[in-house]
Parts: C-alpha cells; sequence; structure tokens
C-alpha cells in the first residue's frame, strides 16, 4: 500500500510561501503599477472586467510577452491552485510540479516547450520567483488534480486517498441553418467553475504567432490554451466544450490536453483538421464534449472525447446541446460508469432538458442575443420554477443546499457560472466575440457575507474575492487601448 502526504500543512503557513520567495504585498503592488520590459508588440489593457492580452511572434516571444504582462496575476493563480489542489487532492505544490516536470514535459512539443518557458522568463522579469516547473503545473490544473491523481490512486492502491470526481464545467450550444435566425452558426458558453477560479479567468488573448492561426480566445493568465475554451481562428473555426461529468480514465505517456487544445485552435483549418490533432495522443485528461464549428461552410459538429471512445456527430442544419453529460453509449458504459443520465434532478441532465427546450421554442431565431438571454437563465427543468441554483443554465452552487454530488461540491459550494461567451459567423469572420465577466445574470457574487455565513469554506478565505459581473462587451482581434 502506497501512503498519501498527510495534509498537515495549514493554509496560513501555505499562504506565506506560495510565492517561493516573492510576497503577497510584493505582487499586489505589481498587480497595481505593473512594469512591462521588453515586451515587443505585446500590451494588455482592461475592459468590461476582462484583461485583454495581445501576443505575437515566436513561441519565445509569445511566452515572455505572456509572463510579463500578466506576471501579477499568474503567481496569483498559482496561490489559488496551491491552496485549492492541496484541499482536495492532500498532495502539495511539489508533487504537481514534479508530475509536469517527469510526465508532462517529454510529451510537449519544442514549440509549447519553449512558449512555456518565455512565459517563465517573463514573470521572473517582473521580480517573481517562479519556474517552468509552476508554470507547466499551472497548465495542467485540471488534468493532474482531477484526472491524474485518481488514476495514481487507484493505480497505486493509495491509503487514505480522498475521494476526488472531475467538476463538471460550462454549458454550451452551437447551431446553425434553419435553427438560427441567418442560417448561419451560433455558439455560446457559459464556464462553470469554482469562483476561486472564475474570479480570475477574465483575459482575452489575442495571439498571433509565428507559424499557424491567429487566435482570440478567452483563457486563465498563465496557461497557454482556453482552458474553458472558446475560441475562434482565422480560418473560420469557432469551437467550445463542456466536461463529461465522472468520467474516468488516464493515459500517463498521452499528450497534455492543454497542447492538444491549442494546437488544435492554432493549426486546424477545418473540423476534420481540429478533430485530428486534438484526438492524436489522447491522455484521457480534461475529457470534454467538444462543440465545433466552421463558418466557411456552416457545418457544426460534436465530438465526445473520451480515452477509448471518440464518437462524432456532424450538421449543416442543427444544433448541438452540452452541459457536461455524455451522450455515447460506450462512453456512458466503460468511461462514466458513475452517471446516471436518467437522472433528471442531476445539474448536468436538468440542464441538458433546458437547452433542448430553448432550441425547439427559438428554433428560426437563434441569434447571438438570444444567446445571451440563454446563458442568464435561470430556468429550473426539473422543479419548473425559475431561480438560481446548480440546476440553471446561469449556475450558482453557492445558495443551494443540495450542492452538486456528482462533482463532489458540497452544500453551498461557491461554484458556478463565471463567464459567458457568445459569437456567431458575422463575427467569427472579424476574431470577434462577446463576454461578459461575473454571473451571465448579471448578479454579484460577494465574498465577505458569504465565508461569515458558511465558515466551512474558510480555507478559502485568502483567494475567494468579490466577483462582479460585468456588461456584455465586444473583443477583436488586433484592437488597441
Amino acid at each position: 500500500m502506497v501512503g498519501l502526504c498527510r495534509h498537515t500543512l495549514g493554509v496560513a503557513l501555505l499562504v506565506t510561501s506560495v510565492f517561493a520567495g516573492t510576497s503577497v504585498h510584493a505582487v499586489d503592488r505589481l498587480r497595481e503599477h505593473p512594469g512591462h520590459n521588453d515586451v515587443g508588440p505585446g500590451y494588455r489593457f482592461e475592459r468590461g472586467g476582462w484583461t485583454y492580452v495581445h501576443l505575437e511572434g515566436t513561441p519565445s516571444q509569445i511566452g515572455f510577452q505572456h509572463g510579463s504582462l500578466l506576471a501579477a496575476e499568474i503567481a496569483d493563480l498559482v496561490r489559488v491552485s496551491k491552496i485549492e489542489t492541496l484541499h482536495s487532492t492532500h498532495r502539495d505544490w511539489a508533487f504537481y510540479r514534479e508530475a509536469g516536470r517527469k510526465m508532462f514535459w517529454p510529451h510537449i512539443e519544442a514549440e509549447y516547450q519553449q512558449e512555456l518557458e518565455g512565459i517563465a522568463k517573463g514573470v521572473q522579469s517582473q521580480g517573481i520567483k517562479l519556474d517552468v516547473w509552476d508554470i507547466v503545473a499551472l497548465n495542467g490544473n485540471i488534468e493532474l488534480p482531477e484526472y491524474y491523481v485518481p488514476w495514481l490512486n487507484k493505480t497505486q492502491k493509495a491509503a487514505n486517498a480522498p475521494h476526488i470526481l472531475p467538476q463538471g464545467r460550462c454549458s454550451a450550444f452551437i447551431a446553425t441553418g434553419s435553427y438560427t435566425r441567418n442560417g448561419k452558426i451560433v455558439i455560446a458558453h457559459n464556464n462553470w467553475t469554482a469562483y476561486t477560479d472564475g474570479e480570475r479567468w477574465t483575459i482575452i488573448f489575442d495571439i498571433q504567432p509565428e507559424h499557424g492561426r491567429h487566435i482570440v480566445m478567452d483563457g486563465e493568465p498563465g496557461v497557454i490554451t482556453s482552458q474553458d475554451d472558446f475560441g475562434e481562428n482565422d480560418a473560420g473555426l469557432m469551437i467550445t466544450e463542456t466536461t463529461i461529468t465522472q468520467f474516468a480514465g488516464w493515459n500517463p505517456n498521452g499528450i497534455p490536453e492543454f497542447v492538444r487544445s491549442r494546437k488544435a485552435l492554432q493549426y486546424a483549418s477545418s473540423i476534420d483538421e481540429y478533430v485530428s490533432i486534438i484526438k492524436q495522443g489522447d491522455n484521457g485528461g480534461y475529457a470534454n464534449d467538444w462543440l465545433i464549428g466552421d463558418r466557411k461552410t456552416g457545418e457544426i459538429a460534436y465530438l465526445e472525447l473520451g480515452l477509448k471512445n471518440t464518437p462524432l456527430w456532424r450538421s449543416k442544419d442543427g444544433y448541438f446541446v452540452s452541459s457536461n453529460f455524455a451522450r455515447d453509449p460506450e462512453v456512458l458504459k466503460t468511461e462514466t460508469p458513475g452517471f446516471d443520465p436518467t437522472n433528471l434532478s442531476t445539474s448536468p441532465n436538468a440542464r441538458r432538458v433546458t437547452w433542448e427546450k430553448k432550441m425547439a421554442e427559438y428554433k428560426g431565431r437563434i441569434d447571438v442575443d438570444l444567446a445571451e438571454k440563454f446563458l442568464a437563465s435561470h430556468d429550473d427543468s426539473y422543479t419548473g420554477k425559475t431561480g438560481p441554483d446548480e440546476r440553471t443554465l446561469c449556475g450558482h452552487v453557492d445558495v443551494v443546499k443540495r450542492g452538486t454530488p456528482e462533482w463532489d461540491w458540497g452544500p453551498y459550494y461557491p461554484g458556478g457560472a463565471v463567464t459567458g461567451k457568445v459569437a456567431d459567423s458575422d463575427l467569427a469572420e472579424h476574431l470577434s466575440l462577446i463576454a461578459r465577466a461575473g454571473h451571465p445574470c448579471g448578479e454579484d457574487f460577494l465574498a465577505a457575507p458569504f465565508l461569515a455565513a458558511h465558515p466551512e469554506y474558510s480555507y478559502l478565505k485568502p483567494v475567494l474575492q468579490d466577483m462582479k459581473a460585468g456588461p456584455w462587451t465586444e473583443f477583436s482581434a488586433g484592437e488597441k487601448p
């Protein structure tokens, strides 16, 4: 039997050391007064609750610009990841650094190794003591704790291993043909996650790489892919995804998902190319249902990316909806054995019913304005009532005593829908999207009263902050401050 490292570090002790020599106050000062030296064509500005970041050049240059421009935000997100992963997996940051170095790094191609190294150098140029293994661990902050660690615990028969289920993330749809107002593609996505992450998942990246396609996507500081995956490229592809609830499977010799998803968006020019790239070297990490559109043809597709099974559906006149449920019988049977698709009281299935109703009710009228309204919906299909909870498209698990046990979110867990993004073929032609930071319904989350009412989440006090909803805001490639 292999024992886990005991969860003996207190959060207070952890917080004093999370920056490996860089104080929290120094990071706060850097955020308020950033010093961006030698970032070349890179730049940033803030609007509507988002930080827009333009990156351009070779992989090393893109990485350095990224690290330098977002140094404070990267250090802050590392702090969050350290606290969350220690609490949920009972494994410290050194474990994740080592997993990234030994397991991920040999399977990351040179282009993205150079970009990750560039991010670390950019952060260091701002006086923050993080290295490339911190950056790799940060990029793996979903795959490693939620997919690799459960597999490792099972493989090693780890004693006293915590129960870990991958978090359900996101609600999304894509529609085309007779379902949309002008017959072109409409795509929309809510990011569902812990508020500690979602409050910081507010970067709009405009990336113009030396090779491959020009990209616009939302994302997290320090991460080379969108991670909640809403993006477009200048070949006309429009993509998003939602996580497959209770997926189990891992290939330690596979390519990290954060590399495959970035490469697919950067290099694919068609649905077939996107599917081929993201399937190649599948490691099972962050298993998702992918919604893919090609504005050039009006075709849309739905890829259920399991480890053993990867079914693909396509349509030029129809829609696909997704809310963390598997639909393929073999995926359900062999890769998500704990998920019950018939239990309509669960968050994934209740939101699926809501999506289906909205697609039917608004057939022929769906556009970006309606998409924004869909993402803000508080319709609970199970109770038939209207009000925010864990079953609504705009999720608010923090107000629900039930929590979401299918993801191991306890009563009143501070998580739910944290951003919304919409686009259509016309917007995508100009590499444009419309996004809202915070709850898509417009409600604010306030940390202090929540923590006072729910002391069981006091371990999050150092990193849980207010999540104020911004306005729906349009962004385009090449925008200037």
